[in-house]
């Protein structure tokens, strides 16, 4: 029998009031577990009493800061090596067990070595949900593009969920994907001089036959701005949309997250909707004119805010379970 994480709550509840009552009536035998029943741990009803860790965006500020500190983080640059040793560094410290998927990418500037970080967190089914962000900055000659809004906000926003989901029980496994490469290496954005790492992922997913088992993507993207307004991304698989659409609604973020179509967008998600994954992008492309910051010195400290952190990360964790409920009626 399956019973829900609200049931099993319910449950663990009764269980302990009955049990104090057994005890306060002298009924307590002291005998040992029946011959078979595991003892408490991680994932089994009896250890899961507390909620899982809110999302805090005091600490994802605080990755950011980090990600500003260390400077611009281009790909094959020692800055961005940095940046994927204290992302490995924070999972590691509250219990993801990350690995490095490394790969030479052929840009128009030569051969880059890359490296995306996946990062997983155990689930009741082995099938996975990703949560993704890029973690590379865009490369400039002339000037000093330190990214804090885009490549800088959404991963600090996706190190601090693999706190909040290293502690809650997930139905599905779930996977943080850092992707490197995502910037294109050139001026202009021209394919393929783009989204490296995602489509490296993608074409090794397909060679051992773990896409099958990947589920659904959430995409970040530029989810930090001081004046947030994420509008819906007309490529991302509607159903998707519908769910984080709705959790925003629902914890009374409409105007960060608009009812507003924006055009398809050329991201980290299409090579997943080009091989059969459902995916969405929750990106923020409307930077003010006022403050241009998309691409410029601009994309600093000053110009995004942690309550757009803290808003976005709600918002996912809010979406997930019911994420997880389409996908367990789908099948």
């Amino acid at each position: 029998m399956r019973v829900s994480a609200r049931s099993a709550h319910a449950l663990r509840v009764a269980a302990a009031w009955l049990a104090a009552i057994v005890v306060a009536c002298g009924g307590a035998t002291g005998q040992a577990p029946a011959t078979g029943q595991a003892p408490a741990g991680r994932g089994t009803p009896a250890a899961q009493t507390a909620p899982p860790p809110a999302f805090d965006g005091a600490r994802a500020w605080a990755h950011l800061e980090r990600q500003v500190e260390i400077g611009p983080r281009p790909s094959g640059s020692d800055a961005i090596a940095e940046t994927r040793a204290y992302i490995r560094e924070q999972l590691a410290e509250v219990g993801v067990e990350t690995t490095e998927q490394a790969f030479v990418a052929a840009t128009p500037l030569g051969d880059v070595p890359m490296a995306n970080v996946i990062g997983v967190v155990p689930g009741e089914r082995p099938e996975r949900i990703a949560l993704a962000s890029h973690y590379d900055t865009k490369l400039f000659e002339e000037l000093r593009f330190v990214g804090a809004n885009d490549g800088g906000s959404s991963t600090a926003v996706l190190i601090e969920l693999g706190r909040s989901l290293a502690g809650r029980d997930n139905a599905f496994t779930i996977e943080l994907l850092f992707f490197d490469g995502e910037e294109a290496r050139r001026p202009e954005w021209r394919d393929p001089d783009n989204t490296y790492g995602s489509r490296h992922y993608v074409a090794a997913a397909r060679k051992d036959g773990s896409l099958a088992g990947l589920r659904a993507l959430v995409l970040l993207d530029m989810v930090g701005d001081r004046e947030l307004r994420a509008r819906k991304e007309l490529a991302s698989t509607p159903w998707l949309v519908d769910l984080i659409w709705g959790a925003a609604a629902r914890l009374g973020h409409r105007a960060q997250f608009s009812t507003e179509y924006a055009a398809a967008i050329s991201d980290d998600h299409v090579p997943f909707l080009q091989a059969g994954v459902p995916a969405v992008d929750i990106i923020d492309l409307e930077t003010p004119t006022d403050r241009n910051s998309w691409h410029t010195a601009a994309d600093d400290l000053e110009n995004v805010s942690q309550k757009s952190l803290q808003i976005v990360g709600d918002v996912v964790l809010a979406a997930l379970p019911d994420i997880e409920a389409h996908l367990r009626s789908a099948r």
